[in-house]
């Protein structure tokens, strides 16, 4: 690692990388490694691969003991979470979603040929503003997904009344929101359904997977059979389904996180104060904070950048970062209705999401999780530092580097 005290030492202008190794954005995490070993020899043992074996069966169990949500369905991914619970439930015509989000829950309700709506978001929460969601409420509405991003939760109250007055459904993509809380609740039961993501990428990790969470007997039962191909029984097929399983190894492996968890959470705060303290007194640099009276699992490190303040945007922070070895991330950039085939289908509708576009212009993700250090986050606080303090010549030379009249990365 090389520090960073005159322009030639940024990597992006042909110094040595901050760091030897590259540092992710969402690297996963490990549990008990020991524990996990043993329980694929079991596994391995018992030759019971898939197929709802004991270890989905446990991991069910134990997701309903520590989120009191009347059925955990645990899935091979997220995004199959999404579409059993909005075929599950029923939805049809058009379905308002957060376009400042993954873009899973838009691409499967077009899969089933279903509008998705895009709505704008409150810009201090970065969730769906309920306001502008009542406005885009039609007669072809039969639904409402929200998302509680960074695992900060939406406007639970207030989206549930809109839903019960105009007798639509609503789903929480909580893919962020494991392990966090809403006014003393866990995340889980509001809506509903909820989904999950265990992916690598997230502080719980199944290697790939995801779970559902409801209070619906009825919808309970109808998303056992559909991510079982609408088996009922041995060879009894009643409704109409896919392969929706998790595997063995994936509930094996989201065990032994689940039984990290508490450790986990606690190097993510760590983490998240550290650079809270390195970022503080930086000009344009606002870091998204977590209410301290609520659960938070604090994966998501997440800076606002204000080009005007800071001097330099985003994008060329980003620029710079990457160069150090330090893979920060655009989320939610440039939002689901930028990419194809949104922006063809709805080309106006930016001027409907003006806070969506600003954000996905200013955000940007810092690594976190147990593979960074307080050594990592003081030495990436002082690159930062060093780009905004020197705002001016860094912005030039990154332009000459782009005309190129310099050297770059």
């Amino acid at each position: 690692m090389s520090d960073k005290r005159t322009l030639p030492d940024l990597a992006v202008f042909g110094g040595a990388p901050a760091f030897d190794e590259a540092l992710h954005v969402g690297r996963p995490n490990l549990g008990d490694r020991q524990r996990f070993l043993e329980r694929v020899h079991d596994i391995l043992d018992r030759r019971w691969f898939t197929n709802h074996g004991k270890f989905v069966q446990e991991l069910d169990q134990r997701l309903s003991e520590r989120i009191a949500t009347r059925h955990w369905i645990a899935v091979c991914n997220v995004t199959i979470a999404l579409v059993l619970a909005i075929r599950g439930l029923g939805m049809s015509g058009e379905v308002i979603v957060s376009s400042f989000a993954f873009v899973a829950a838009a691409h499967w309700l077009k899969w089933q040929a279903i509008t998705p709506v895009f709505c704008d978001v409150d810009p201090r929460t970065h969730n769906l503003d309920p306001e502008r969601v009542e406005e885009l409420v039609t007669p072809r509405t039969t639904g409402i997904i929200g998302v509680h991003v960074w695992g900060r939760a939406c406007s639970i109250e207030r989206l549930t009344e809109i839903a019960r007055a105009r007798g639509l459904k609503l789903a929480f993509d909580a893919a962020h929101a494991f392990a966090c809380s809403h006014k003393g609740v866990l995340i889980g039961g509001f809506g509903d359904a909820e989904v999950f993501s265990f992916h690598a990428t997230k502080f719980m990790s199944s290697f790939e997977g995801g779970a559902i969470a409801t209070n619906d007997d009825g919808l309970a039962a109808r998303v056992r059979l559909m991510k079982n191909f609408g088996f009922s029984g041995y060879d009894n097929v009643i409704y109409v389904g896919t392969n929706g399983k998790m595997p063995e190894v994936c509930a094996a492996m989201g065990l032994s996180s689940l039984e990290s968890l508490e450790e986990i959470i606690a190097v993510n705060r760590r983490n998240y104060l550290a650079y809270r303290q390195g970022l503080a007194r930086v000009p344009g640099l606002t870091l998204v904070e977590y209410d301290p009276s609520v659960q938070s699992n604090y994966q998501y490190v997440v800076l606002e950048v204000d080009e005007e303040r800071a001097g330099l945007s985003r994008d060329q922070l980003v620029r710079v970062l990457h160069a150090e070895n330090v893979l920060a991330r655009r989320y939610f950039h440039p939002g689901c209705h930028a990419m194809e085939p949104y922006r063809s289908y709805f080309p106006h509708s930016r001027l409907l999401l003006p806070h969506t576009e600003r954000l996905c212009a200013r955000v940007m993700t810092l690594p976190n999780g147990t593979a960074v250090t307080p050594e990592h986050i003081e030495r990436i606080g002082s690159i930062l530092r060093y780009c905004v303090e020197n705002a001016r010549e860094v912005g030039s030379r990154l332009a000459a580097v782009v005309d190129g009249r310099g050297p770059g990365r």
